[in-house]
């Protein structure tokens, strides 16, 4: 059984990263299955789904929701402590097992650490991955937050530059100029050509130069 292929969609918080993989999953005949960082948070104990929690507690050391200070106002930013690291690997790891069976899998989620990447790089190492920027300007971002239940108010500004610091896609999409279906023709008409997507690789030589 040959493996399946991998596009990994990141962006920051609202850019439009769950909307595009609907759009792909309808554009496309074959099935593709779509995996979120969201999915895997939910399937995280209530307790350790932290919002504003102490350090030591188990809210801290899952996903931790707290407030920072960025450019004089005040921010919401995403921590992961040792078991929210556990989940991503096991989340990054859970993917690679899914389309080694044989399945393409749509990655949506967002680089809110480097470690991040890095550990992509080593779970999905051999497999067939489209790296896709997913952005949207940054009033857009805020409005599309605003408008959405259960976000928090500048989630996307705490982590909106950092999501992309490490410069290298296959191909980037802007959610305010295009339409979720022309986003999604964009993405399939790379899926189906010849040459193959080489942002991976390139990303895994930079790395041994660090």
């Amino acid at each position: 059984m040959s493996a399946g292929r991998i596009i990994l969609l990141n962006g920051s918080s609202s850019a439009g990263k769950t909307t595009l993989a609907r759009a792909i999953q309808v554009a496309r005949r074959e099935p593709w299955f779509h995996l979120a960082l969201d999915q895997f948070r939910d399937g995280m104990p209530p307790a350790y789904r932290g919002l504003n929690s102490p350090e030591g507690t188990p809210g801290a050391r899952g996903l931790n929701v707290v407030p920072i200070d960025h450019d004089g106002g005040r921010v919401t930013a995403i921590r992961f402590g040792d078991v929210g690291q556990r989940m991503l690997q096991g989340m990054h790891r859970a993917i690679a097992a899914f389309a080694a069976a044989g399945n393409d899998v749509i990655i949506d989620d967002l680089f809110l650490e480097t470690d991040t990447l890095d550990d992509y790089l080593d779970a999905l190492d051999g497999f067939w991955v489209l790296f896709v920027a997913v952005r949207a300007p940054l009033d857009v971002v805020q409005e599309r937050e605003a408008s959405r239940p259960g976000r928090f108010p500048g989630t996307a500004l705490s982590h909106f530059e950092a999501v992309h610091a490490h410069g290298i896609y296959d191909l980037e999409i802007d959610t305010r100029q295009n339409s979720p279906e022309a986003c999604a023709a964009a993405v399939s008409a790379r899926l189906d050509a010849t040459d193959p997507p080489t942002a991976f690789g390139e990303l895994r030589e930079s790395r041994l130069h660090r």
